[in-house]
């Protein structure tokens, strides 16, 4: 996060101390104004970092600035009104190789890390790392960016979840490319074994069978999906910090996200 008053603004909380020019009040002309401002990015950082922290994500391999682009995504959305029930998170940070668990599941109103599991990227991204990422049709590969979850069907892997892609020219040719949540034998720790890698899906966020169920239970019903790549050509408007770090001061002066 880049701590910038300027983009960030300042938070509507000032505390004023009123001192005595002179030890006569009397003979005072004026009273010297102190103010404390609390600054947004501080509160929103501290935010962040403790909810981080209680989630117990840097064990799990989940870097801090992942985790905040996430959750700003999420606040924005909820704010829009596009987020209307679930306080589910769910990140596939590509940042990780695809032999690491890096599908994770959050509960931000319970503050509690439901899933962390494997997830497959696409054939046309890269071998054990995805580096190359497309929102052409037929491109095999992943899109990067915020998507929110569809309607849950019954296709050729079984039950599946739709996804809408949200950021123009990352991930908005979603729907058209059918790229779904669906479980898939080659999401498995012998495939891991076998070609060092994970297996790789055209261009789907798909996981182990066991757990597909679980997943799609779990995130289906307009949750948030965040598939990562630290990548500066990146940008969204979802990251739009000033607005996120207002809605969590809401959210926080009134203890739940409903």
């Amino acid at each position: 996060m880049k701590k910038s008053l300027s983009r960030l603004g300042l938070l509507g909380i000032t505390i004023f101390f009123f001192l005595s020019a002179t030890s006569k009040p009397e003979t005072a002309p004026y009273a010297k104004v102190v103010s404390k401002v609390i600054s947004v990015d501080s509160v929103y950082n501290s935010h962040i970092t403790s909810l981080y922290s209680d989630l117990h994500l840097q064990e799990k391999g989940l870097a801090l600035p992942v985790f905040e682009k996430a959750l700003t995504g999420f606040y924005n959305l909820r704010q829009l009104g596009l987020v209307p029930h679930k306080s589910i998170l769910t990140i596939a940070d590509f940042d990780q190789l695809s032999t690491k668990k890096r599908l994770y599941i959050i509960d931000l109103q319970q503050k509690a890390l439901l899933l962390n599991t494997w997830v497959a990227h696409g054939q046309n991204s890269g071998g054990d790392e995805a580096n190359m990422f497309s929102n052409i049709n037929n491109s095999f590969s992943s899109s990067l960016g915020f998507y929110l979850t569809g309607e849950v069907y019954h296709g050729v892997h079984g039950k599946s979840l739709k996804l809408d892609g949200l950021d123009e020219g990352f991930n908005s040719n979603a729907r058209s490319r059918s790229i779904v949540v669906h479980g898939a034998a080659y999401v498995s720790e012998g495939t891991i074994k076998a070609l060092g890698r994970l297996g790789r899906s055209q261009g789907c966020p798909a996981v182990a069978p066991e757990v597909a169920d679980k997943v799609i239970q779990t995130i289906e019903d307009k949750t948030v999906l965040f598939i990562n790549k630290s990548d500066e050509k990146y940008h969204s408007k979802y990251l739009n910090e000033t607005l996120a770090a207002s809605f969590a001061s809401d959210q926080m002066q009134v203890n739940h996200f409903d």
